[in-house]
């Protein structure tokens, strides 16, 4: 059996009897064949290596891993370092975009086993051979629950058969993002797709925005969160961090305003009329 320490909780933490938070319970040393301290953000780092050390002290196998550390080209095993239902079936990106990890952590695209699952969080499943991107789909169709592209949808691939295939598997909401000047005309012409394939921002579509980078200003990335809305999709804020994790107090609440749906909706409600 292997048990799972995590520096953090997040939504898709796994929650059964052999997972843990932190540090162990030194009265009550682990009943398992392995330990893996999984890391998936780089500002974690620090305290996944203290956690291996720690646990090091009550078991004998332990191991340090996830993304922020080896990377994450390994086979997808549904259940062990995500809960039961979300699903990864590839890894890497083809981009370069200087704010991003996933090159440095994933290297380019390669495919894995399509495993069952209904929220997908693949860096850039749209970049896979269409093959595979069919069989994805193909595995979607079979969910009884909502169907969620949560990893990221690259607006300057999609194309209208992804849209077909989106209609199908009855996908229930999908992100993209907008990070730079030159996402701004794919994003416009994804949008356009989408909804001709009858998905709407009041539903369906989001659009994270890298905000707080070096040289942006309160303004401009409001600029780029009323682009996207104009563009078809339901703006959030994507805060950016450094190696450390730092953001600052100001960002940080300008994210709390422009990462609820139901704010954002009402603010563009306010200054537009209603929504489409």
């Amino acid at each position: 059996m292997i048990l799972r320490v995590f520096p953090r909780a997040t939504a898709a933490t796994p929650t059964d009897d052999m997972v843990r938070y932190g540090s162990p319970d030194w009265l009550d040393p682990p009943d398992c064949d392995e330990v893996h301290v999984s890391v998936a953000f780089s500002w974690d780092k620090s305290a996944g290596e203290r956690l291996a050390d720690e646990w090091s002290a009550v078991h004998n196998n332990v191991s340090l891993g996830g993304p922020a550390i080896s990377g994450s080209r390994g086979e997808f095993v549904p259940g062990r370092y995500l809960k039961l239902g979300h699903t990864i079936t590839s890894r890497g990106c083809p981009r370069a975009c200087w704010f991003c990890r996933v090159p440095k952590y994933e290297g380019p695209v390669a495919t894995l086993p399509i495993r069952d699952g209904w929220i997908v969080h693949d860096s850039n499943l749209l970049a896979c051979p269409s093959d595979h991107i069919l069989a994805v789909f193909e595995m979607l169709r079979r969910q009884t629950e909502r169907v969620v592209l949560a990893g990221g949808v690259d607006p300057r691939l999609v194309r209208p058969w992804h849209v077909e295939e989106m209609r199908k598997a009855s996908v229930a909401r999908l992100y993209t993002a907008y990070d730079t000047p030159d996402d701004a005309e794919p994003l416009v012409e994804a949008g356009r797709l989408l909804k001709d394939g009858g998905m709407t921002r009041s539903s369906h579509l989001y659009c994270y925005i890298l905000v707080g980078y070096p040289g942006d200003s309160f303004g401009t990335a409001e600029e780029r969160m009323r682009f996207a809305w104009d563009a078809g999709f339901c703006p959030a804020a994507m805060l950016y961090r450094d190696e450390k994790g730092d953001r600052s107090p100001e960002w940080k609440a300008f994210g709390r305003t422009w990462n609820r749906p139901a704010i954002v909706r009402a603010q563009f409600r306010a200054t537009a009329g209603a929504m489409p």
